[in-house]
């Protein structure tokens, strides 16, 4: 028997996000978006969510990675190149929400918008690969954070209804695969990002949040139902962030909390896309925290007919809870906490690995909803070092991925229903919690640092040839 056996047809790829690749700040009539007031730097998240923060550009005080990053918007031809050179079948993506309509309120799209992505896609395709296109990735555009509240308000709705019609008719014959909301239920942990607000002392944090929740809800049934209809062969996913939650230890207390952790962040919101219905667990949580939401009508009816075909979820690490965390040391991760795990050892930036976690993570989100995955996101942020010769010999990102895509084969054999897997940030990209360039998790360098010096120049890591050959024997060199 083969020792990893993955289907045939199996989608292997990369994956990135617009605001973090593309760069081309001001051009082709590109409007501001949150990620383009985003400082760099490790204290950037906790500067967003400063009270008083005015989302102003003040480059006296911050720098900011983002409105250069690696420049795709200019290089994409290359970096397609050297994807289609790995043997990628499909390249994760978003689109710019504010090169389409970049205030977020126009009545018609930018066309120079419209045509930079054609001419991805015509890329793409020309070596075969196939899109898959993320609509919302944390860029929201920031005249519908300073002017609206984000989505808080019910008018976003319709703002966004707009544009993905728009992008639905504009590309029907080249995506086939689509994401509504990046790691939507993040919105628990950094509000700013993916609600496009942050809680300020004095507002109700629970109120916001789950309004604002139900009408990304609302939105995200409304595209599903527009995808099908105008787009009939596409497939349309929710994305979450994904990371099991362990109990501390056997005592019921911390059993039960853990429960609690794992169902409010990681299955509330896959629960109402998914399923179509707002779950029963959370009637409890609305009224212990007097939450009452602002429906219309039909909403409930919308969010029923507009279940997604899938769910995309990105895996970094696992949670361990106890419920009372007093005199034990606290992890890290991705926007995440709980205590550390002593049976794990943890990355540069102090995010604990375990491959085993996302085994784990596809039985249990197979188990609870029997509908297709896909591995959207999974990587290792590490410091990488340019050797005297040229070579970057990056074997720790190696085992890293080695030992994830190895688990995915044994949940495969669980049953799993599986997609396909893009690895986070296939190039190097800049970073979306610390805004740094050293923090690398690509198969391609990119000459770029901290401090804004570097060429762009791309350079093939050792990973680049091991991905290679995975992707060429579909796993089985693993």
């Amino acid at each position: 028997m083969k020792k990893h056996t993955f289907p045939k047809g199996f989608l292997w790829g990369g994956a990135t996000a617009a605001n973090q690749i593309e760069g081309g700040f001001f051009e082709g009539n590109k409007g501001l978006n949150i990620a383009d007031v985003l400082p760099g730097g490790k204290e950037r998240l906790d500067i967003l969510q400063t009270p008083g923060f005015d989302f102003e550009i003040d480059r006296e005080k911050y720098s900011y990675p983002n409105h250069e990053a690696i420049d795709f918007y200019h290089r994409y031809k290359e970096d397609i190149a050297l994807f289609a050179e790995m043997g990628f079948k499909v390249f994760r993506m978003s689109i710019a929400w504010t090169r389409i309509f970049p205030t977020g309120t126009e009545l018609e799209a930018n066309e120079e918008g419209l045509a930079f992505y054609d001419r991805v896609f015509d890329e793409l395709h020309k070596y075969g690969i196939e899109p898959v296109v993320t609509i919302s990735h944390y860029e929201m555009p920031l005249t519908l954070v300073k002017e609206y509240g984000g989505w808080r308000s019910r008018e976003v709705v319709t703002f966004f209804e707009r544009y993905v019609n728009a992008i639905f008719n504009r590309y029907q014959n080249k995506v086939k695969y689509w994401m509504t909301f990046n790691e939507i239920n993040s919105g628990f942990i950094m509000p700013i990002q993916g609600l496009g607000f942050s809680i300020q002392k004095e507002e109700d944090k629970y109120q916001a949040t789950f309004q604002a929740y139900h009408h990304q809800f609302v939105a995200s049934a409304m595209a599903v139902k527009a995808c099908h209809k105008i787009i009939p062969d596409a497939q349309i996913g929710c994305m979450i962030l994904y990371a099991p939650v362990y109990p501390y230890d056997s005592n019921p207390q911390n059993v039960m909390f853990a429960l609690q952790e794992e169902r409010l962040f990681n299955y509330f919101c896959a629960d109402v896309q998914v399923r179509g219905e707002y779950p029963a667990f959370i009637q409890r949580y609305f009224e212990e925290h007097n939450i009452d939401l602002d429906m219309h009508e039909n909403d409930l009816d919308i969010i029923k007919e507009g279940t997604v075909d899938y769910i995309g979820f990105s895996y970094y690490m696992s949670r361990t809870e106890k419920r009372d965390k007093t005199k034990l040391e606290e992890s890290q991760g991705n926007l995440i906490g709980g205590v550390k795990n002593p049976f794990l050892r943890a990355s540069d930036w102090g995010w604990e690995i375990d491959p085993e976690g996302l085994r784990i993570s596809l039985n249990r989100l197979y188990d609870r909803y029997q509908v297709p995955l896909f591995v959207v996101e999974n990587g290792l942020g590490a410091y990488d070092k340019v050797e005297e010769d040229g070579s970057i010999n990056d074997d720790y990102r190696i085992d890293f991925l080695g030992s994830h895509i190895k688990a995915i084969g044994e949940a495969i054999k669980d049953g799993v229903q599986l997609i396909g897997y893009t690895s986070w940030g296939c190039i190097d990209l800049v970073s979306a919690s610390s805004g740094e360039f050293s923090k690398r998790y690509g198969y391609i360098y990119v000459d770029k640092h901290d401090d804004g010096s570097g060429t762009l120049e791309r350079k093939k890591k050792k990973s680049f040839y091991w991905y290679k050959e995975v992707i060429a024997t579909n796993g089985e060199a693993l």
